[in-house]
């Protein structure tokens, strides 16, 4: 019988409902230091993408910044951004109760984010009892989302092949990172008048959704093992 499959999800948007936060925090960030950018355009274009790449794309657009402004505006951002997550992060609707129906199945996190802030995001959100030490950051293994070398990793490390693994993720970035890497991806697109799930992922307008297609996707592995 086929065991079932590794399930890897994303964090932000995914788990918890820390994008507007995020958003808010950045756009104050980076509009102080000369790049003008509001919390809708990380919703809208850069939704799951690294801050350097987002840094770099706004310097690109508007002027280079002083390499020492930056790291000072992002270790303050990083900061109050930890703070807001401490206090006033929630679950996103239906997370808890899918980990829930799911938890005999193996699950991590992968995520572009600081493992510091996985794990606070996790813990002020519940979440944490479900994943334990099974976070992988791409600050950690060096490597970020759309490349799909993070999720290659997660897959080594939790012991399954690519094949073997189902990504669930938020964003366009992370579902191509997961495609790339071989793996069957489950879109969790809760802006589908506004995003277009990339072709060969499944996509889910909600959490509460994704037991039913999980189990329907291990019951397919299972004939096709009897096949």
């Amino acid at each position: 019988m086929a065991h079932p499959p590794c399930l890897l999800f994303d964090c932000d948007g995914t788990l918890v409902d820390s994008e507007p936060l995020l958003a808010t925090e950045m756009a104050i960030a980076l509009s102080g230091v000369g790049l003008p950018f509001l919390a809708s355009d990380y919703m809208g274009e850069f939704r799951g993408s690294r801050f350097r790449q987002i840094v770099a794309e706004l310097q690109r657009r508007h002027g280079e910044v002083d390499p020492d402004h930056l790291e000072v505006m992002e270790t303050q951002m990083r900061r109050k951004l930890m703070q807001r997550l401490e206090t006033e992060l929630i679950p996103l609707p239906g997370a808890p109760e899918a980990l829930t129906a799911l938890v005999g199945y193996p699950m991590a996190v992968v995520s572009n984010g600081p493992e510091a802030k996985i794990r606070a995001s996790l813990s002020s959100s519940g979440l944490a009892e479900y994943f334990g030490d099974r976070l992988f950051s791409g600050y950690t293994a060096k490597c970020w989302k759309p490349d799909p070398c993070l999720f290659l990793h997660a897959a080594s490390l939790m012991g399954y092949a690519p094949e073997d693994c189902v990504a669930i993720d938020d964003s366009i970035v992370g579902v191509r990172a997961a495609l790339a890497a071989g793996m069957t991806v489950i879109h969790l697109n809760r802006f589908p008048d506004a995003e277009q799930t990339p072709s060969g992922a499944i996509m889910v307008s909600s959490m509460y959704q994704l037991p039913t297609v999980i189990t329907h996707l291990t019951a397919a592995r299972r004939m096709a093992a009897f096949g």
